[in-house]
């Protein structure tokens, strides 16, 4: 009973939530990707994450661990064993921060930068592929929200465009 109560306050149907259902599984699949995409050159999708943060860091500035664990949302320790991973395979290089002595900045090797082109590419192909679904998704919710105020839910699933 209290169930139904609050499905009438919030104005929740089944269909929304086969909707959220249907976005946290597209959300699932693409993290089974990059799992996948990653495990095909020995890492793991963390160290995926890793290197594009390092990447991703404009020209002249440097990451160093502690905003890699802040990026990844990992503990500080956690982020050094995956530093000394990434180092271990010659995909990051530490060195000491020309600012601060005390911590230790990260970059990307060229083998590094190879590896990371090379999974960006696989990644940024599957994004095409979904990508349609997920804006038409988005697109939806939006749609909705401005026209019913607090329903946002669309009613077709992210997959049925497939």
């Amino acid at each position: 009973m209290q169930l139904k109560r609050a499905e009438k306050q919030f104005k929740l149907t089944t269909d929304d939530y086969a909707e959220l259902a249907a976005f946290r599984r597209a959300l699932r699949e693409f993290m089974r990707f990059s799992e996948e995409a990653a495990a095909q050159v020995g890492l793991t999708s963390k160290h995926y994450q890793a290197m594009l943060i390092l990447r991703a860091c404009p020209d002249g500035r440097r990451v160093s661990i502690n905003d890699l664990a802040q990026e990844l949302l990992i503990k500080h320790n956690s982020a050094v064993g995956l530093v000394d991973r990434l180092a271990q395979e010659k995909l990051v290089l530490r060195g000491s921060s020309s600012h601060d002595r005390r911590k230790v900045e990260l970059h990307l090797t060229g083998r590094g930068r190879h590896v990371l082109a090379e999974l960006a590419e696989m990644h940024r192909r599957e994004l095409q592929r979904i990508g349609p679904n997920l804006k038409r998704f988005f697109g939806d919710v939006s749609r909705r929200e401005r026209v019913n105020g607090g329903r946002s839910f669309p009613r077709r699933s992210i997959r049925s465009a497939n």
